[in-house]
């Protein structure tokens, strides 16, 4: 990627996108809500009309500024799979809290380079804040039209931490029971992409979760990264092939975590990475 250029064009893209989302938003808000269930046996995973809603209006952004760009969401087919650059979109994160109108739900989208996510936007409608990277050392969050910058806490010792982390019903019991001492500390509320950016804030030191898809992730690495975090799957892979992540704020709470999570290093829900 041309950094000069890439560092201008898609965090102003990025930023305006946040803006349209909001006011789209307003404009839709008191409309009925449709909620239909994508599992057809098992586990309940809702997708509303909002979710669909908000997937077509970002695709059409993307199209009229990046025609080329190839597009996969969560609600729709992959446009151009042959493109170098690919937008990741999640049109609600958290649609569940969402669906009984809890305000942590976010709009994820991420801008990848040959499948590496390097600029990112986590939008937070309801919060009237949203997150993003302006390059890969530099990342803001903007409230009420104020921006900041983001920085993890470098400071935070593995006895002090705030941990906070979720398994959305993934785990046994079973396999809980491998990973007590996670369970110990995990002591702060975790509500999917709003726990990676409160890590962002240096509001937690640790985050972990075991059913992300690459969705879910692939908007927030980029800019847990250029806020001073550690990401990687609970095998120490890439963060990108999504599944299992934990986030850190240095290296030594880090790799002490990898080796509490190592009973389930391996632990993969099926079809997770699709």
């Amino acid at each position: 990627m041309n950094s000069n250029k890439t560092h201008e064009i898609y965090p102003k893209f990025l930023n305006q996108l946040a803006v349209d989302l909001n006011l789209f938003y307003k404009k839709i808000i008191n409309s009925n809500i449709n909620v239909k269930n994508k599992n057809k046996s098992g586990k309940f995973n809702p997708v509303t009309s909002f979710d669909k809603a908000f997937e077509k209006f970002i695709r059409n952004k993307i199209n009229k500024r990046f025609p080329g760009h190839s597009i996969v969401g969560e609600e729709f087919k992959t446009k151009n799979k042959k493109s170098d650059y690919s937008w990741i979109i999640d049109p609600i994160d958290g649609t569940k809290s969402f669906v009984v109108g809890n305000p942590t739900w976010s709009n994820l989208i991420s801008l990848n380079y040959k499948g590496n996510p390097q600029f990112g936007l986590a939008n937070f409608p309801e919060l009237n804040k949203y997150y993003f990277n302006q390059s890969a050392n530099t990342a803001y969050v903007v409230k009420n039209g104020k921006k900041r910058k983001l920085r993890a806490n470098k400071k935070s010792t593995f006895n002090q931490m705030k941990l906070a982390g979720e398994f959305h019903g993934w785990l046994s019991l079973d396999q809980q029971l491998k990973i007590l001492k996670v369970l110990d500390l995990m002591q702060f509320p975790s509500s999917d992409a709003l726990s990676y950016v409160n890590f962002c804030e240096g509001k937690i030191d640790s985050v972990i979760q075991c059913v992300n898809k690459i969705w879910d992730i692939h908007a927030l690495i980029p800019i847990i990264k250029a806020s001073g975090g550690i990401a990687s799957t609970w095998s120490n892979k890439d963060p990108k092939e999504a599944g299992t992540i934990l986030v850190s704020s240095n290296k030594i709470i880090h790799n002490k975590m990898l080796g509490y999570l190592k009973p389930l290093s391996e632990f993969i829900p099926g079809g997770i990475n699709n």
